[in-house]
């Protein structure tokens, strides 16, 4: 189990509180009662972030001027605070994060929600997220090369915008292609491993529909990014930006040679979606022996009992800690009936354990 304890202070409308955790969690209560800022807490722990929000003042309760998350995992203590004013100050184990990232180590995170169809439906950068958290946490490497192909791409870019001589942006481009080389190989070989394990999930959600998964690096394949990238200079230079290249990668899914959003309903889509969010918890299980908590706001939305039964038992079958938002109790009580379960009702901001 990754986490452990949770106190939650100033966010949103919820009370005080301080919530112990079991493997698997349920958070019941009516629209409107909180019981998705239960989960808000626990992304905000986990990424330093809001999954509904950019604002911080939409986050802080409306009398606070921040909101305080403290948390306890396996051998660890995280603290988060956020002012109004958009400063955020994050405590692991009582010493300050220098960065962003020691707070994503701890707590690998999965996100399942009714706009989760975005993933498929939405544009190539929501994709590029999805394969690159799975390599973050498995490639040590990864967030160096990640980031210093984004000050290249940024940096040439930069010049196109002011126009300057390919000879000048010829400089960067060296070392951006070197960087950009590295990161699409690491993507791949994510890629290439990952597969194997979501093929084996899909067939259990979607047993009757082939679909394949292949990875586009952002550039054609057949071509040197380097000569690439001077033969579109003209065109980049119009356009004020750079058009090939790892910002541009891509996971493609297909049935048949169809996109799979036009070829699947939305409760085929959303199953889709949790087979790839559940496979990179396996995956990474399997590979690194790290756990995944896995954030599931609105279970009921587009499945019907069968199906999330389906879904209940793969993402227990994963050793993930689980904590699944719904509104009504009595049907999620019989279909997590066989499990160890805490259920937690939300009412007008106010969490109590079911005894």
């Amino acid at each position: 189990m990754l986490l452990q304890q949770l106190s939650i202070q100033g966010l949103r409308n919820l009370k005080p509180v301080k919530l112990d955790f079991a493997q698997l969690n349920v958070i019941y209560g009516d629209n409107g009662s909180g019981k998705t800022s239960v989960l808000e807490a626990i992304h905000y722990l986990a990424l330093g972030r809001s999954f509904r929000t950019h604002l911080a003042s939409r986050v802080i309760n409306y009398d606070s001027d921040d909101f305080i998350l403290f948390g306890r995992t396996q051998g660890h203590a995280i603290g988060l605070q956020r002012f109004r004013q958009g400063d955020v100050t994050i405590k692991i184990d009582g010493q300050k994060a220098k960065k962003l990232t020691e707070l994503l180590d701890h707590l690998p995170l999965q996100l399942i929600t009714p706009e989760s169809f975005d993933l498929l439906t939405g544009g190539p950068k929501n994709r590029r997220q999805f394969v690159d958290w799975g390599v973050f946490h498995m490639e040590p490497d990864f967030f160096a090369i990640w980031n210093r192909c984004k000050r290249l791409l940024k940096q040439r870019n930069s010049l196109l915008k002011r126009k300057a001589s390919y000879k000048e942006i010829s400089y960067w481009d060296r070392e951006l292609v070197q960087y950009s080389q590295q990161l699409s190989e690491l993507r791949n070989r994510y890629i290439n491993s990952f597969n194997r394990v979501l093929q084996g999930i899909i067939e259990r959600f979607l047993p009757d529909i082939e679909i394949t998964v292949s990875y586009s690096q952002g550039w054609d394949k057949k071509s040197d990014l380097t000569q690439l990238l001077e033969k579109n200079y003209p065109r980049d230079l119009a356009l004020g930006y750079t058009t090939a290249g790892p910002h541009k990668a891509d996971l493609r899914l297909r049935c048949g040679k169809i996109p799979v959003d036009d070829a699947l309903s939305r409760g085929q889509l959303k199953l889709l979606v949790c087979a790839l969010r559940i496979a990179q918890g396996v995956h990474l299980n399997t590979q690194v022996d790290k756990q995944t908590i896995y954030l599931v706001d609105d279970l009921s939305s587009e499945l019907d009992q069968q199906k999330r039964q389906v879904l209940i038992d793969q993402l227990v079958d994963t050793n993930a800690q689980l904590f699944l938002s719904v509104i009504e109790s009595d049907q999620i009580k019989q279909q997590t009936s066989k499990y160890q379960t805490k259920m937690f009702h939300v009412e007008h901001g106010v969490i109590t354990q079911d005894n």
